[in-house]
C-alpha cells in the first residue's frame, strides 16, 4: 500500500546504493534485509571467461545497452540493510563471467526463508548462506547432471517450496542430453529427486529462461513449468509429471525459445511463449490437458516475449516488448483494452502489481506506472540513471525497489 507515482533522480528517493556490476537479478528481500545476485566490479584487465563457440554463419553480438563487458568475474551475494541500503556484506559464491546476449552470469534472483538465503550462477553453481554470511553448501549443476546446454546462459530463477529447492533445466541447442528437474534439500543441499521432461521440441526450441511457479489444487502442491513447447504441472514430492499442456509452438519452429516465466493466479495458469499464441488453461486437469482444460489462446498483438504478465485474478495485464501494455479478462481472454503506448522503451523486467498500480521498467530504467482497473490510465512516467536495466522491481510497506545498471534505488512517497 501507499507506493509512490512519481520520482526523479532527486524526489523520492529514500537511498541509493551503487552495485558493483550490472546484473538481471531482481531484488530478494526479506525483513530488514535486501539480497543482490551480482558480478563484481569489472576490471579490463582481468581475464575473461571462454564463451561457447558461435554456430557456424553467426557473428558475436555488441553488449547490450551501452555496457563495457559481463562485470567482473567473481560472483557475489550482496546482503544490504533496508533501512539505509548499506551494504552489511558481500560472499563470492561463484567464479566465471561473460555476456550471453542480453545478460551475465547473474542472472537468476535468490530465494530465502528469512534463515538461509540461496543464490545460483548461471554457470550452475548453488550456494546455500545464512543471514550472516556464512556459506552452509554448494552444488555444482554441471558436475552432478552435465553440461547445460542453453544457448545463451542459464537464467531460470530456483522455486522453494516446502524445504525444498526446486530447478528447471529446460535445454537443447548445445546438448543432446534431456531436459528435466531436480529438489534439493534446501537445509544440506543433498539431492531429493530428479526427473526427465520429455519434449519433441528441436534445435533452440528445447532452451527455456523462466523460472518455475506453484500451483496449489484442492490443497496439494503443484510446480509448474512452462517452455521445450510445452507447459508442465509435477508433484512436489516426487517431480513426477501430472500434466502437459501443448500447442505452445503450433508451427514447431526451431527457433521458439521461451523467456517469461508461466504464471498461475485463481486456478488458471497462463503460459506465455515466443510472443504467440499465449495460452491460459484451466488448472485441475491430469494427463494431456491440451483441449480439455484450454480456456482461451491469444495470437493478437500485445503478448510477451521477455516479460512474464501480471493479474489480479479479474484481469490479466501483459506488458510487452515494445512498452505497450494489454489488459484481458483472466478467465476468458477477452479484451478490455490495448495495446496501449507508454512511452517506454525496450522491456525485458516483468510488470508488478501493487496497490492498485502497475509498474513496468524499461531496459533504460524508465519506469511507467498505470492504473489498474478496466480503462487505461498512465499516472506518471519515471526516469533514474539512464543505465542498462533488466530487473523487475520489489515493493514492499510503502517502499519501491528498483534495481538500475548502476544502483539500488529505494523510492518513497
Amino acid at each position: 500500500k501507499n507506493l509512490p507515482e512519481t520520482w526523479s533522480p532527486t524526489q523520492n528517493i529514500k537511498w541509493k546504493n551503487a552495485t558493483p556490476a550490472w546484473s538481471g537479478s531482481s531484488p530478494t528481500i526479506w525483513g530488514d534485509r535486501i539480497f543482490l545476485n551480482s558480478p563484481s566490479e569489472e576490471v579490463v584487465a582481468a581475464p575473461v571467461a571462454v564463451a561457447e563457440p558461435l554456430p557456424p554463419g553467426k557473428k558475436k553480438r555488441p553488449a547490450p545497452g551501452g555496457v563495457k563487458g559481463p562485470g567482473g568475474q567473481e560472483l557475489l551475494l550482496l546482503c544490504l540493510d533496508r533501512a539505509t541500503g548499506k551494504e552489511l556484506w558481500r560472499r563470492q559464491h561463484d567464479r566465471g563471467n561473460e555476456i550471453k546476449q542480453k545478460h551475465n552470469m547473474s542472472s537468476p534472483s535468490p530465494v530465502t526463508d528469512g534463515k538461509h538465503v540461496w543464490v545460483v550462477s548461471g554457470n550452475g553453481m548453488v550456494a546455500c548462506f545464512d543471514l550472516a554470511g556464512n556459506q552452509k553448501w554448494t552444488f555444482d549443476i554441471p558436475k552432478n547432471f552435465g553440461k547445460i546446454g542453453i544457448q545463451f546462459g542459464y537464467g531460470s530463477s530456483p522455486l522453494l517450496v516446502d524445504g525444498k529447492l526446486v530447478f528447471q533445466m529446460l535445454h537443447g541447442l548445445y546438448t543432446d542430453d534431456p531436459c528435466y528437474l531436480f529438489a534439493l534439500n534446501a537445509a544440506d543441499g543433498k539431492k531429493l529427486w530428479h526427473v526427465e521432461r520429455p519434449t519433441d521440441a528441436e534445435h533452440e526450441s528445447p532452451d527455456a529462461y523462466s523460472t518455475p511457479a506453484l500451483l496449489v489444487v484442492n490443497g496439494k502442491k503443484q510446480i509448474v513449468v512452462g517452455g521445450s513447447d510445452y507447459v508442465t504441472g509435477h508433484d512436489v514430492e516426487t517431480g513426477k509429471e501430472l500434466w502437459r499442456g501443448g500447442g505452445l509452438n503450433p508451427e514447431k519452429s526451431k527457433t521458439f525459445r521461451v523467456i517469461a516465466s508461466p504464471l498461475v493466479r485463481d486456478g488458471m495458469i497462463f503460459a506465455p511463449t515466443r510472443v504467440k499464441p499465449f495460452i491460459a488453461f484451466k488448472a485441475g486437469g491430469t494427463g494431456d490437458i491440451t483441449t480439455s482444460h484450454l480456456a482461451w489462446k491469444w495470437t493478437e498483438r500485445g503478448s510477451p516475449d521477455v516479460p512474464t504478465p501480471v493479474s489480479d485474478g479479474e484481469r490479466l495485464y501483459m506488458a510487452d516488448d515494445r512498452g505497450s501494455i494489454t489488459c484481458v479478462n483472466a478467465k476468458t481472454g477477452e479484451r478490455i483494452y490495448g495495446p496501449e503506448a507508454t512511452g517506454l522503451g525496450t522491456i525485458s523486467a516483468s510488470p508488478i502489481l501493487a496497490d492498485g498500480k502497475i509498474y513496468i521498467t524499461s531496459e533504460s530504467g524508465e519506469t511507467a506506472v498505470v492504473q489498474a482497473g478496466p480503462a487505461y490510465k498512465l499516472l506518471g512516467k519515471n526516469s533514474l540513471d539512464g543505465s542498462y536495466t533488466l530487473c523487475t522491481p520489489a515493493a514492499v510497506d510503502g517502499e519501491l525497489f528498483i534495481r538500475t545498471g548502476t544502483h539500488l534505488y529505494c523510492v518513497t512517497k
